[in-house]
């Protein structure tokens, strides 16, 4: 039985793709015979970040986490973020010669950018140094891997994302009956970096729906106070809002993927955004959605989309594809001279 420690500074109780995503390809190889370990903020100290105190960074000790990496003995070392937990893994992994492996998962300097006076250049150097040790840097779309290249990353592989079919699929809208149509509906968290403005201020008749939480909500809500904020739906009455909803709406444009999208196709419903790296790889030419620089036009487009074309385009998206991927680029912890770091 091979053994696999995902390392990851984003963790329960957060609720995002990065958790998702490496929750969902665990399970999948954790059923093809890895035993699986995911090292998490759990047994440390925490602080709130700042902007956003819902999310609480790590402090974590290199003593303990040397310890925990020892006791497990991993076969496969792989480091999911670039926060205080993944820095102080690759830290040792560095230190003793240990190969790993990395992933992309979020674009960090933007984000950073739109909260605080910080150069995005200056991020992405952190960045670059952070994965040019890793023996492969796992991203989530061939549009992030050519995004990351003309940033000069280096071992680039696609590791993509999947959707749990037996949690999304189609069925009768059990939701918004109350109110006028069409359904526009949002899913994720609600801060800066989402752009969801773009989304509350589209001239479009209807209701807007908001699911998720976030440090925008309260200003958002006061600004908008036709929009319905349901707050975070989980499980059956997640499933149940994208059922009931006619379109879709992402208009982050700075996701590197968005999962929700696909869990929103999954249940039949198209999805508008904007022709950026995301929506492109998920929505491709069109099929289960709608793309346009016009947000307003992508929405309207959307509404005439089958909602059999959204179902049969998720189906193109499965964590067994997406945990192939993954476990192709492992690399045994010794196999290898570490790449300089």
């Amino acid at each position: 039985m091979k053994r696999l420690l995902i390392v990851s500074d984003a963790w329960h109780p957060q609720v995002n793709g990065v958790v998702r995503s490496l929750e969902n390809v665990g399970n999948t190889l954790t059923r093809r015979g890895y035993e699986v370990r995911y090292l998490t903020p759990e047994p440390f100290w925490t602080l709130p970040l700042p902007t956003y105190p819902d999310i609480r960074v790590p402090l974590p000790s290199l003593r303990v986490v040397q310890d925990m990496i020892a006791g497990f003995a991993p076969d496969h070392i792989h480091i999911a973020t670039e926060g205080p937990l993944g820095l102080a893994a690759r830290t040792l992994c560095v230190a003793q010669g240990l190969v790993f492996t990395t992933s992309y998962h979020t674009r960090f300097p933007e984000y950073l950018a739109a909260r605080l006076p910080v150069p995005v250049e200056w991020s992405y150097g952190y960045l670059r140094w952070f994965h040019a040790a890793a023996s492969a840097t796992m991203v989530p779309t061939s549009s992030v891997l050519k995004y990351l290249r003309r940033r000069f990353f280096r071992h680039l592989a696609v590791w993509s994302r999947g959707v749990d079919l037996s949690a999304f699929s189609p069925g009768p809208k059990a939701m918004f009956a109350g109110l006028p149509g069409p359904h526009l509906l949002y899913v994720g968290r609600v801060a800066v970096e989402k752009n969801i403005e773009a989304f509350l201020e589209i001239d479009h008749p209807g209701t807007k729906i908001v699911v998720g939480e976030g440090p925008e909500r309260g200003a958002l809500m006061q600004r908008f106070p036709d929009v319905v904020f349901t707050g975070q739906l989980t499980g059956v009455a997640l499933r149940d809002a994208y059922r009931s909803a006619d379109v879709f709406v992402f208009p982050s444009r700075t996701d590197t993927f968005g999962n929700v999208m696909l869990e929103s196709m999954a249940c039949g419903t198209p999805v508008a955004a904007y022709p950026v790296m995301g929506p492109v790889d998920v929505i491709g030419s069109g099929k289960g959605g709608a793309l346009d620089e016009d947000l307003g036009a992508a929405v309207r487009r959307a509404l005439s989309i089958p909602r059999s074309e959204a179902i049969e385009r998720s189906k193109g998206f499965t964590w067994d594809a997406a945990a192939d991927q993954f476990a192709r680029r492992l690399a045994p912890i010794r196999s290898q001279a570490m790449v300089a770091a």
